[in-house]
């Protein structure tokens, strides 16, 4: 055992511990937040037009701001990529993350100072809670594998853009840069098929422990590992290959056929990030649902699907209701307000609040 995994353990206990005792009191974290936001938020433009500073509760807040989706915020975000600052929040954003959006073309979703450690962190919590109640700790001291966009990124206006998996991996932490893979030149080809073969030359002959990504892009490195290698599995390739991190897409379709690629079952970790923030991720194995991240710069809006009061307002983490669809609307640091993301989520735990996305 090495040093990174000897005090992994003791490391990944101390965060865990910490983090459940503020998702043990979602209602009291969730207000820390808001004021958080508000304190912020209402120095900006957007601050002022809707009265942020007199904001101190759920109830003032949902009063206040008005649900919006993208074309919503594309006058504010058009403000930004002209140069004005202290638009959505204070300054400039330190990125805009482009992704696909079906009524809008290409969305600019902000990336702030303040926000990008909730991309960051919520992820490392995602493994250090793995380690905590796994104790198994062995992938930290192999190879680790995440298959992502280009970390080259392009400007709109004055401010870097990019996609988001492109945008973290110019913030991996140092700790993980030794046992990262693939190189940041081959991270940096932009065509996906030459991509993944570069990857797979890079990687086939290497200690891998970590492997993590969207399924359908870990699934053609797998096929294309396996053609390559004459390998009747992963496992032969990868005899250490321990742990499989995974978000973005129902994993449901995929496995069937990625165990199949790999020779079984490994390990695995759920994730639920999105552009607009990291919401939350499998922090028990075996356990239904995801858990909400609540203090990493996220105020949580839910707006009922069904009911007397389908659509009416968004509630608060104290209104909720087990086994109930909620369309997720956010309040963020990165200058996100009353933001309807598209995404449906049911409670399937109160304390601590864990969702799954329906």
């Amino acid at each position: 055992m090495g040093l990174k995994s000897t005090l992994a353990k003791p490391y990944a206990r101390l965060v865990t511990n910490a983090v459940m005792r503020r998702a043990l009191d979602p209602v009291g974290t969730q207000l820390g937040v808001l004021r958080q936001l508000m304190e912020f938020g209402g120095a900006t433009a957007f601050g002022r037009e809707h009265k942020l500073h007199q904001v101190h509760d759920h109830a003032g807040l949902v009063q206040a701001v008005p649900l919006r989706d993208y074309e919503g915020f594309k006058p504010y975000i058009d403000r930004i990529v002209a140069g004005e600052k202290d638009v959505l929040w204070p300054g400039l954003p330190l990125y805009l993350c482009k992704t696909s959006g079906t009524t809008s073309g290409a969305k600019y979703i902000p990336i702030t100072r303040n926000s990008l450690p909730n991309h960051i962190d919520s992820a490392r919590r995602a493994l250090l809670a793995y380690i905590a109640h796994s104790g198994h700790t062995g992938f930290v001291d192999g190879k680790m594998i995440f298959l992502q966009g280009s970390p080259v990124l392009d400007r709109k206006g004055l401010i870097p853009t990019g996609r988001l998996s492109g945008i973290v991996a110019n913030h991996v932490p140092r700790y993980l840069l030794k046992n990262r893979m693939p190189s940041f030149a081959t991270n940096s080809i932009t065509d996906w098929e030459t991509k993944v073969e570069a990857i797979v030359g890079e990687t086939m002959t290497a200690d891998m422990r970590l492997i993590s990504g969207i399924p359908a892009w870990v699934q053609m490195y797998f096929e294309r590992l396996l053609a390559r290698t004459g390998k009747a599995n992963v496992k032969e390739v990868f005899p250490n290959f321990s742990l499989f991190v995974y978000g973005g897409v129902n994993y449901a379709p995929y496995r069937s056929r990625m165990e199949a690629l790999i020779g079984g079952s490994v390990p695995s970790i759920e994730l639920f990030p999105a552009s607009e923030g990291f919401i939350a991720y499998q922090d028990r194995s075996g356990e239904e649902g995801l858990l909400l991240v609540l203090d990493n710069g996220i105020y949580y809006g839910f707006l009922p699907m069904t009911g007397p009061g389908a659509g009416a307002r968004p509630l608060s983490i104290a209104e909720v209701e087990l086994n109930t669809q909620y369309a997720l609307v956010l309040y963020t640091n990165a200058g996100l307000w009353g933001y309807e993301i598209g995404d449906t989520v049911k409670f399937v735990s109160l304390s601590p609040p864990r969702v799954v996305v329906t």
